[in-house]
């Protein structure tokens, strides 16, 4: 990551206003944060546990649920802990390389979770399409080999706005009217123009977004086919419920990221704690929910814990 050059009048620490006109009330949002946050904790762990010590499980479709929780906990730590230090103990500075980490770490898994959403449609689309191939296509090392490439993409596209973030002078009010160091919030304290960087983070999402969505749409789009002309009423069911956790990942994923990143470009009228609270659960609540989509649609998963919670 790049360091602040000399133009910088120095580097000051930023400071975080939590919810802005709520600040009376952060007491009471730090609650749910709080709750949504053991619950990621609690329950992406569980799941990694099961997957580790349950043989049956295997396989890489579970290695990608693994994989998906591992960022889900890097994800919401990367938040949580300081957006509950600003809301329980006023605790609103954060460093000026810190509050460049928190934002490399959100944006960075934000984009390894978009490539393994779609290595996970690609993985249901080889099993129910070209179920023979399977174990050939994807073996245990393929699959460690697609979550590394995700990772290694999620951090290639990010770190050039790193830099370009970085490499601005910040001489205005450190304020930033987030919870978290958004990257467009803390580009607008910038005294130079910022908009090249906004402009590369706008190209980088929509193209990550778009291309990851259309392949992934494709993916589904062949399964779906080959599920219908299955003979059997039982096997389709089965197929259909199996990729039904990964689309309501998916839908939870994109549509709650596209709603949160243009509310921060476009208001839209509303007033910024709604922007904010919006951004906020975007970061905690689908984390949450992950791997209770698991427990309820997948079977395997669920019989999983429950062997490791009768071995505890």
């Amino acid at each position: 990551m790049a360091v602040p050059n000399k133009s910088n009048t120095s580097p000051l620490p930023f400071l975080l206003m939590g919810i802005p006109g709520l600040e009376d009330l952060h007491m009471w949002f730090s609650i749910p944060f709080c709750f949504t946050y053991i619950m990621t904790l609690l329950g992406n762990s569980m799941v990694l546990l099961a997957v580790r010590l349950d043989k049956d499980l295997h396989e890489p479709m579970y290695y990608f649920i693994s994989m998906l929780a591992v960022i889900d906990l890097i994800f919401t730590t990367a938040v949580v802990p300081k957006m509950l230090g600003v809301f329980w103990l006023g605790s609103r500075e954060i460093v000026f390389e810190a509050c460049f980490i928190q934002m490399f770490f959100i944006h960075t898994f934000t984009a390894v979770e978009s490539g393994v959403l779609l290595a996970m449609s690609f993985d249901r689309y080889v099993a129910i399409c070209n179920p023979l191939r399977y174990t050939t296509i994807l073996t245990s090392s393929r699959t460690v080999q697609i979550g590394l490439l995700s990772l290694a993409r999620g951090a290639a596209v990010m770190t050039p706005l790193m830099c370009l973030l970085t490499s601005l002078p910040y001489c205005k009010d450190r304020l930033i009217p987030h919870s978290y160091c958004e990257h467009m919030a803390v580009g607008q304290l910038a005294c130079a123009d910022p908009s090249v960087s906004h402009l590369y983070s706008i190209i980088v999402a929509t193209l990550l977004v778009g291309t990851d969505s259309v392949l992934i749409t494709f993916s589904y789009g062949a399964i779906l086919r080959s599920v219908l002309r299955l003979p059997s009423r039982d096997a389709r069911l089965k197929s259909l419920s199996t990729c039904g956790s990964h689309v309501s990942i998916i839908l939870l994923f994109y549509v709650g990221g596209l709603l949160s990143m243009y509310l921060q470009m476009f208001s839209l009228g509303l007033a910024p704690h709604t922007q904010v609270l919006v951004a906020d659960f975007y970061l905690t609540v689908p984390p949450m929910l992950n791997p209770l989509i698991y427990g309820m649609k997948m079977k395997q998963i669920r019989n999983g814990i429950f062997r490791l919670l009768e071995r505890l």
